[in-house]
């Protein structure tokens, strides 16, 4: 007699742990202590004085700061129980964050960033002293030099956003240098490039001209050619957009905005699907952006800590933020801060320094051969799984009908949404209870109803039909329980969202001690015990 074959459920039985933890400042005990440090010597403290009374009045404190007192151990629970109550990249399949790769990042990078050696550095110390991690900088620059084909490439944003402020930024200083800053008054994006284009261009002072598709879904290149002129001082573009489509066009895009003698701007967050097989400069671009936090293996953090580097050609190297790390003959590095032409700094001292080590180790690990396999299996996933969502009843992929995509879908539920009134944000709240999520879109919602999956390269097929599976699921209770769903969720630590709470900033304390305050819970400047 055979013995029965276990199988997996077809839905992985979730329940989010819930602890009721309190904040720690609740927990706080007068007098517990996790360290205690040694007293200082007699002899040192004579040596040395005292220092305190040295200081000025403004940088003396009135009283200690009032902060929690609590053994080791209480707060290695206190955390530990905090990080159950949440899902993460590391416990989910967490396909559902799209346009952010929230791909897996290799712990052992981690342990590269936390080494002593990179910790104890500082960022004023003696460049004598700091030769490894600028080298480590410089290589990463030379690489992310040969992935886009710039130039040269700086590390000093720190993040997207930063990153792409940088671009626009060094387009302006660059008129400004020819004398065509008051002409060139315009910047042309498109609908589905990332917002931070048209956000940063308008920070800048600049007209945005957004450029929606044409009625095969794809950038409208006659709108576009319409939107050039003698004003416009570049475009700023992602490709492949957020909704996963190529332009196939780009490189004829670029080249009509050089016609107009505008630059043009690349945006290659959305590059883990076309590393290796398509560069930035082939295309012409004068300038572009990579996110290391979404393509480069470091961890993303939904918000920080990112990193960002900005790629230039040849006539816009004069004008990155400073400083640059530089290899001088004699093979040691520096940092180049005299560049007189330089936008300057955008953030402090010289970017995010763990995450470039994270980023340059990944690149290192992967080699050429291996950064093309990922954008590969990073197509290869993304399509096989919107093969998958494709076949539930309610689900569609807007624009290009029919067409592959490179490495995320921006997908749409309003057939189901119109047959059962159940919105895409509901049926996203009720997969947590499946220990799943999605994003939805950036703001507007020009997909209706819509949902953003990205699988990138980590996944395996078995994983991405888990997660295609909890997604039928969720789409037939829409139309068996739909109020199993408009109350979801079910098994999370949190149940629903007030969204009048999150609306209303009287309401809000974002801090302990402003609770405090707001709500009469003691004197905010007392010890919280």
């Amino acid at each position: 007699m055979s013995l029965p074959v276990a199988r997996k459920p077809a839905l992985r039985r979730f329940h989010q742990a819930r602890w009721d933890e309190p904040v720690v400042f609740e927990l706080s005990a007068p007098g517990e202590r996790g360290v205690i440090p040694s007293q200082v010597e007699p002899a040192v403290r004579a040596l040395v004085g005292d220092v305190v009374s040295g200081l000025p009045d403004g940088l003396r404190r009135a009283a200690p700061p009032a902060l929690p007192e609590l053994g080791q151990m209480r707060v290695l629970r206190h955390y530990l129980r905090l990080s159950q109550e949440n899902l993460g990249a590391d416990l989910n399949v967490d396909v559902g964050q799209g346009t952010c790769t929230m791909k897996y990042s290799p712990k052992v990078n981690d342990r590269l960033a936390a080494h002593p050696s990179l910790l104890d550095l500082h960022p004023l110390q003696d460049l004598a002293d700091a030769q490894g991690i600028l080298e480590i900088i410089w290589r990463t620059q030379r690489m992310l030099a040969e992935i886009s084909g710039m130039d040269e490439v700086g590390l000093h944003t720190q993040g997207g956003s930063a990153a792409i402020w940088a671009n626009i930024a060094m387009i302006r200083a660059y008129f400004e240098g020819r004398g065509e800053a008051e002409q060139r008054t315009e910047v042309i994006t498109t609908i589905f490039s990332h917002p931070s284009n048209a956000a940063t261009a308008k920070a800048a002072g600049y007209e945005v001209i957004t450029i929606y598709p044409d009625a095969d879904g794809y950038p409208d290149i006659e709108a576009f050619k319409r939107a050039l002129s003698p004003r416009t001082a570049a475009i700023m573009v992602t490709n492949p957009e957020d909704t996963g489509i190529y332009n196939p066009r780009i490189a004829e895009w670029v080249e009509l905005a050089h016609s107009v003698g505008a630059l043009a701007s690349y945006d290659q967050a959305n590059a883990n699907g076309i590393l290796g097989i398509t560069r930035a400069r082939d295309a012409g671009f004068d300038v572009c952006h990579f996110n290391l936090h979404k393509t480069f293996g470091t961890p993303h953090g939904s918000g920080g800590p990112g990193a960002g580097a900005n790629g230039v050609a040849a006539h816009l190297v004069p004008f990155l933020p400073r400083p640059i790390v530089v290899r001088d003959d004699d093979g040691t590095f520096r940092l180049d801060d005299v560049r007189p032409l330089s936008i300057g700094k955008v953030a402090p001292f010289y970017g995010v320094v763990p995450n470039i080590v994270r980023a340059y180790a990944w690149i290192r690990a992967l080699g050429a051969d291996g950064l093309r396999a990922v954008a590969e299996t990073a197509v290869l996933n993304n399509n096989y799984l919107m093969a998958r969502v494709l076949q539930i009843p309610g689900a569609s992929a807007p624009y290009a009908t029919g067409r592959r995509r490179i490495e995320q879908v921006r997908y749409s539920w309003q057939d189901l949404y119109s047959e059962t009134g159940i919105s895409s944000e509901e049926i996203g709240v009720r997969a947590s209870d499946y220990g799943m999520h999605y994003w939805t879109s950036h703001h507007p919602y020009v997909v209706p109803q819509p949902f953003t999956l990205e699988p990138t390269e980590s996944y395996s097929k078995s994983e991405l039909d888990e997660y295609a599976d909890v997604l039928a699921q969720v789409a037939r209770e829409a139309r068996e329980a739909p109020d199993v769903v408009r109350t979801a969720p079910h098994n999370q630590t949190v149940h629903h969202t007030h969204h009048d709470d999150l609306d209303d900033p009287e309401r809000w304390a974002t801090s302990w001690r402003a609770y405090q305050r707001k709500y009469g819970c003691g004197d905010p400047g007392s010890s919280p015990g």
